[in-house]
């Protein structure tokens, strides 16, 4: 019998982050290449840029009868406001993942699995911060198996803007080899 694919995630942040085109891509490479059913809720304060903002993505196998997410088993959190927001909707058992310069958890999360990384930092060497969300992506996909990794790839490709695709594609890199350099440590 085969396991029933089933995810919530949220993605919060900031406008500007791109949080919103992560939503997308995760759906992107869900509905697309991995030929499953996704959904994107898309949130936003009263600001566009600078203001709070998330995306909500659910991925299935089966029919997704309500987009919105309810108990999400993933948090990815680019701003401390995010992370504050949606860490108490996240199920027992889910995962957390933070920008380590953006967002300081505040209380042990005992019954939860939670990473950081210095995403932005490294979106910084790579010599573009705007690339920042690109490798808390990358560093999601070591982490989680909601989507393809090969599929995740093929749709940052599509989705970014042209000329930009191969740096897009080694800040993914670098953020999914982050999780490797951990693991050494």
């Amino acid at each position: 019998m085969t396991e029933r694919i089933y995810h919530e995630i949220i993605i919060s942040g900031y406008g500007g982050q791109g949080v919103i085109l992560n939503g997308n891509i995760l759906g992107k490479a869900a509905a697309i290449y991995d030929k499953i059913n996704a959904t994107l809720v898309q949130s936003y304060g009263p600001e566009a840029r600078g203001g709070a903002c998330s995306a909500h993505v659910i991925i299935s196998d089966s029919t997704i009868s309500y987009p919105y997410v309810h108990k999400p088993e993933i948090l990815v959190s680019m701003s401390q406001e995010g992370y504050e927001n949606n860490i108490d909707s996240l199920q027992d058992g889910g995962l957390i993942l933070t920008d380590s310069d953006l967002v300081k958890k505040r209380r042990k999360e005992e019954s939860r699995l939670s990473y950081s990384i210095p995403a932005t930092r490294i979106a910084e060497k790579l010599g573009n911060k705007m690339m920042t969300n690109i490798v808390m992506l990358g560093y999601l996909a070591s982490l989680s198996h909601a989507v393809n990794v090969e599929s995740l790839k093929k749709a940052v490709k599509d989705s970014v803007p042209k000329g930009t695709e191969e740096t897009n594609l080694k800040a993914f890199e670098s953020g999914y080899k982050y999780k490797r350099k951990q693991r050494q440590s």
